[in-house]
Formats: structure tokens, sequence, C-alpha cells
């Protein structure tokens, strides 16, 4: 997972047809566990086109998509956003989550 800043979130968002944003803060314990989980994820769906930023970077980011607390998993259609995910359980169920966006 590359590191996206805002900028580069929305060119991602508008160019692909889905694709997931994970936001993240380096303090959180759950966070750092749900990076690993995602970066197992990535490499049973390497096409999956996915970012990552740290929050405390792109603050504008939780006003404008209302992000209620970290980790946080945006999922977009269309450029539009499809889902948030806050609830990282296990592998299989983020791969669940994502295979639809790699499809």
């Amino acid at each position: 997972m590359n590191e996206w800043t805002h900028k580069e979130w929305l060119k991602e968002r508008n160019m692909y047809r889905q694709t997931a944003f994970y936001l993240y803060t380096p303090m959180c314990g759950t966070c750092k566990v749900t990076t690993k989980m995602l970066e197992v994820v990535k490499e049973l769906l390497p096409d999956l086109n996915i970012g990552k930023a740290n929050l405390n970077y792109v603050q504008e980011i939780a006003a404008l998509y209302e992000v209620e607390s970290v980790p946080c998993l945006i999922i977009t259609e269309n450029g539009s956003v499809k889902e948030k995910v806050y609830a990282f359980q296990s592998v299989p169920f983020i791969y669940e989550k994502l295979k639809v966006v790699d499809a």
C-alpha cells in the first residue's frame, strides 16, 4: 500500500471504477494490527487499487467524509463512497469486503 495525499486520493478515486483508502494514526494499536491484515489482503488481491494515509496529515478528509474513528477504510465505486469500514474482524472479513473492489 502506498501513502496517498488528499490530491492523490481524489485522482485515484476518479480514475478507477473502484478504490479503497485506508486511514490510520501511528499511535493506534488497532491501526497497526489492521495495517498488517490489509497488507496480507493486498498480497491476495494484487490488482486492488488501495492507498493509505496518516489521518494526522489529511485532516480535511476526516471532515469531508465524516470519519468517525480510526482505523477507517473508505471504499468507493464510480467516485462515490460506497462504504466505510471501521471494524476489521479478520483477514477473511476484509478480503470479502475488498474482493468486490478487485472485480
